[in-house]
Parts: C-alpha cells; sequence; structure tokens
C-alpha cells in the first residue's frame, strides 16, 4: 500500500505541474519538447523550460536525502547508451515523448496522443513478454 501512495502522490504531482506549466506558460511539457527548447541558446536562464527542466533533475537528489531508495543497474554502460540513442530516434519518430503524449496529449484529448500512447504500451508490453517468456529474462 505504501507504494501506492508513493506512485499517486508522484503522479498527482506530475499531473499537477504538467497542467500548471501550461496555464502559466501557455506550452506543452513534454520533456523532449523541453529539451529542445534548450538548443535554442539565446537568453537561456529566462526561459521556462531550464528551471522546469532543472527542478527534474534536481529533485530525485532532494528526495534521497528523505528517503533511500534501492537502485540498482544491470545494464551494461553500452546498453544503456544503445537505449538511449534509440529512445531518442524514437522520441523523434513519433514527434514526442512519453510524457508529452501520455501525460499533456491525452489531457488535450489528442487524437495523435491517444494513439502514441496505445503504440508506446503496446511496445513496452511485448518487450516484457519476450525478455520474459522468449529469452528467459527476469526482473
Amino acid at each position: 500500500m505504501h507504494d501506492f501512495i508513493l506512485a499517486f502522490i508522484g503522479g498527482t504531482l506530475l499531473g499537477a505541474s504538467a497542467v500548471g506549466y501550461l496555464y502559466v506558460h501557455g506550452r506543452i511539457a513534454g520533456i523532449s519538447g523541453l529539451i529542445g527548447q534548450l538548443f535554442n541558446v539565446g537568453q537561456l536562464m529566462q526561459r521556462p523550460a531550464v528551471w522546469f527542466l532543472l527542478g527534474l533533475f534536481t529533485v530525485p537528489f532532494i528526495y534521497e536525502f528523505f528517503v533511500q531508495p534501492e537502485i540498482t543497474l544491470n545494464a551494461s554502460p553500452w546498453m544503456m547508451i544503445i537505449a538511449g540513442v534509440l529512445v531518442g530516434f524514437g522520441t523523434r519518430l513519433g514527434s514526442g515523448c512519453t510524457s508529452g503524449h501520455g501525460i499533456c496529449g491525452i489531457s488535450r484529448l489528442s487524437k495523435r496522443s491517444w494513439v502514441a500512447t496505445a503504440v508506446f504500451m503496446a511496445a513496452g508490453m511485448m518487450t516484457v513478454f519476450v525478455m520474459r517468456h522468449v529469452l528467459g529474462v527476469s526482473a
């Protein structure tokens, strides 16, 4: 039950921040779009995207002071680099990332985001199925 409550609180805060960002700045809080704004370097520190991403990056370190999460990575550094490149390619191909489509797009009732999120979820489920039942990899 404790994990459910933490996940519920985290999801609520994430949704509230996405809605707040849209309401205050008139922009969608999709992470790939926010990162894309960083490459436009004129007056970088005055962009809300910088502060949103800075908060997204620093809050886990603050959280770590209060709760000591046990995090283990079983993948090699090369596998993580390859996975990151594939995620970046998929983000570009899908015109946005899971946060942009799943949180912001669905809340705006975007048909494209509904389809993209369904594809993300189906691909994730198929990946887990293949890894567990075909390749015999356990979590």
